[in-house]
């Protein structure tokens, strides 16, 4: 080569060491000059001696210790590519396609287990793709499975011009061509058995659950009371069953309910088959009158065994405050439901009731102040309720408020009632600003017809309120207000009016009802059971028996329920524009642009659809304020809460709903029919 290598200063400073020297004779001989001169003379050609000798040696020696040095590099790069060819790592170089440039034999022994030749990184590891290795990163690590086998891969990028910077003393601007050049190392980590070992941990892990009976004293009461501990022994036998099947244990804790421990690892079967015991000790019959449903808690992925504890009690409440009968578990933050399909069952005892009630006047009487909130677009039965804990705190001798931001057209006539009534406050209705105003340390905030802060009128009470009570007959989600000092949930109610006149008959012997606060509530009832014909029980109509005996009139309460001309035409109008999908269920869209308040309308068509026959389930969506309204309603058959779950909404078996946000009508309905196709073929509904 007629060029000349460069090489590094390591290299040039040990090959200049002659000259070094050279340079420490001539100063040697400057302080002989200076000593005497004779004496610098002879020393003077000695050195000239010595950097002739030095020229002539290092002129003839170069190209040998060059050729020597160039000998060993190779000989080193062929060591070196041994050991890696012999690396027990895989390891090998691709390039900025993915295409396999060289590979080690362990790299090629896996790469080719399939017995195929294989050229390209991602047609061994699909997760390997170009755009992956166009990446930035100087590093990153993937996982990927081949033939069963899972593989953590890691992949450097080696830029060309780094490697020839420590072989050669090369410029900057020499390197630029160099530096677009760019290769990248992988290799290959087994971690199957690491992940099979840390599977097998994860297995083994603790899960705590809880098992209440539902209806105990019920069923008890539904039979002779010599078959008695027959019952109770074949329930035991059906949970011991059970929970044995899977290696748990079990131990009966309370005459109706159970604590169970067992592996994780069984937990994919328990939901495989949605706890089977759910409609397994329903079959429990020797004679009683009532099935027996019981609920399960389970708790899971929690740091200690402690926590997976109260996992399961926070599960079994959930699964408690949404009717029962169904199994919750909770793993971490991750809540999932199963179950849950039968009615709720109606509870003949009001010791509950009694309880909350008492609880209540408490709390009232512990505070200064009571604000009152509902759900946002109030309805009757929100209202409603609202107006019997009013006055329930003017009994109390407290100052209240109820919060209503926007008056529906649904709730107005009945609103109208008290703005001109000399015996209520002119602030009796307050917005959010002035409620946000009045609320401090010494102010009770009771939330009514609804469990979920982001449904509320004002979620920012909630965060400013110290003292929370909540009110409600829906089934509860993971969306709860969980910060509540009193929390009274019942979904078998049918109405949170029936509630709260339940709780006013318990709250003092001093409470006194007015006509118009029983016009209100009763309202409400009327409203939430559609005439008496939906979740009506035995305690809906005691609950409005008392109402009667307190003033409230039909005739006046009747009145309330007239519809506008044009609220009456939307709603024919959805009506007559139902579509039937799959036989069973009516889907219709209620028109928008001629009510102030279409999401009521809606809803009383999704009412007037189910009076058609074959007719399961019905629902009509509604577009208002840039979201999608959706009514569900149903008699028997269907489960509409669970429908209405799936897209982030709830409710009840029979009556639920939903609101969509960023979608548009039509894709609404498209996702409602994907969710019923997909919900009837798992014979979730």
């Amino acid at each position: 080569m007629k060029h000349d290598i460069k090489m590094n200063n390591g290299l040039k400073a040990y090959l200049y060491w002659p000259g070094i020297m050279g340079i420490l004779l001539i100063v040697m001989n400057v302080i002989c000059f200076i000593a005497h001169v004779s004496c610098g003379i002879l020393v003077s050609i000695f050195v000239v001696l010595y950097f002739i000798m030095a020229f002539l040696l290092y002129r003839r020696y170069k190209k040998y210790i060059v050729r020597d040095l160039i000998l060993f590099g190779s000989g080193y790069a062929q060591i070196q590519k041994q050991l890696l060819q012999e690396m027990l790592v895989p390891y090998a170089v691709v390039d900025e396609t993915g295409r396999i440039l060289w590979m080690n034999g362990e790299f090629e022994r896996i790469v080719e287990l399939d017995g195929k030749k294989h050229k390209y990184l991602s047609s061994v590891f699909d997760d390997i793709t170009t755009d992956k290795l166009r990446f930035k990163e100087e590093s990153n690590i993937y996982h990927s499975v081949f033939l069963n086998r899972n593989y953590q891969i890691s992949v450097n990028r080696v830029t060309l011009s780094d490697i020839m910077d420590d072989l050669l003393d090369k410029d900057k601007e020499n390197n630029k061509e160099n530096n677009k050049v760019v290769m990248f190392a992988v290799y290959l980590f087994d971690e199957t058995e690491e992940l099979r070992y840390q599977r097998e941990v994860e297995d083994e892990k603790l899960v705590a659950g809880l098992i209440y009976l539902d209806n105990y004293e019920e069923a008890l009461d539904s039979i002779e009371d010599v078959r008695r501990s027959l019952l109770v022994a074949l329930i035991d036998r059906k949970v011991n069953k059970y929970i044995s099947s899977y290696d748990g244990v079990l131990k009966k804790i309370e005459k109706d309910k159970y604590f169970i421990v067992l592996k994780q690892r069984h937990l994919a079967d328990m939901q495989k088959n949605h706890f089977s015991l759910l409609e397994d000790v329903k079959t429990v019959n020797i004679g009683n009158q009532m099935a027996v449903t019981l609920s399960i808690g389970l708790g899971a992925q929690g740091e200690s065994y402690i926590r997976n504890y109260e996992y399961a009690r926070t599960a079994i409440d959930m699964a408690l405050g949404r009717g029962g009968d169904q199994a919750v578990l909770k793993a971490g933050e991750n809540i999932t439901y199963y179950g849950g399909k039968s009615h709720t069952l109606e509870k003949n005892t009001r010791v509950k009731a009694r309880v909350k009630a008492h609880a209540l006047r408490e709390l009232i009487e512990s505070k200064e102040k009571v604000i009152i909130m509902g759900h946002w677009i109030s309805d009757v039965d929100c209202v409603g309720a609202a107006i019997g804990i009013y006055r329930a705190a003017k009994t109390s001798g407290k100052r209240a408020n109820i919060v209503v931001n926007n008056v529906s057209s649904s709730v107005k006539p009945l609103m109208e009632r008290f703005y001109s009534n000399p015996d209520y406050e002119e602030d009796l209705f307050i917005n959010n600003e002035k409620a946000l105003e009045r609320m401090d340390a010494n102010t009770l905030l009771v939330v009514v017809d609804t469990n979920r802060p982001s449904y509320t009128e004002c979620p920012e009470l909630l965060k400013k309120a110290q003292n929370i009570v909540v009110l409600d007959h829906h089934r509860q989600t993971r969306d709860v207000i969980d910060s509540a000092v009193l929390s009274y949930v019942e979904p078998y109610a049918s109405s949170a009016c029936e509630m709260v006149a339940e709780i006013l008959q318990y709250y003092s012997e001093d409470l006194k009802i007015k006509a118009i606060d029983a016009d209100a509530i009763y309202a409400g009832i009327v409203i939430d059971t559609n005439n008496f014909m939906n979740k009506t029980g035995v305690r809906t109509f005691e609950a409005a028996a008392f109402l009667r005996r307190n003033g409230a009139d039909v005739t006046r309460v009747r009145k309330l329920f007239r519809d506008e001309m044009a609220d009456y035409k939307a709603k024919a109008e959805a009506v007559k524009n139902a579509e039937v999908f799959e036989s069973h269920y009516a889907i219709s869209v209620c028109p928008s642009d001629t009510s102030d308040n279409p999401t009521v309308i809606g809803a009383q068509a999704a009412n007037e659809l189910l009076g058609i026959r074959g007719i399961k389930a019905s629902f009509v969506l509604t577009e208002f304020n840039g979201q999608i309204y959706i009514s569900a309603r149903s008699i028997d058959e269907v489960n509409v809460q669970i429908i209405m779950e799936r897209l982030g909404g709830g409710g009840h078996m029979s009556v639920a709903g939903a609101q969509l946000k960023d979608i548009s009508i039509e894709e609404a309905k498209k996702k409602l029919k994907d969710t019923i196709i997909e919900m009837a073929a798992k014979k979730d509904i």
